[in-house]
């Protein structure tokens, strides 16, 4: 499966304390909301947790 980054366009990003199961949560999200173009991403930086929102919305070609 190929990634493109390159059409996600980044909504909003939130630093927080390691929480062991929040790759639980954003797979959630990402089931129930990638359909509405909103995915969610996950990193894990020096002991602590970012989130990250992305508009997935590839705009219409003309």
């Amino acid at each position: 499966m190929e990634k493109n980054h390159e059409s996600l366009n980044l909504i909003a990003l939130m630093e927080f304390s390691e929480y062991e199961n929040m790759y639980k949560i954003v797979d959630f999200l990402n089931k129930n909301l990638k359909q509405k173009g909103i995915i969610f991403g996950l990193t894990r930086k020096n002991g602590k947790d970012v989130i990250s929102i992305y508009d997935g919305e590839v705009p219409a070609s003309k």
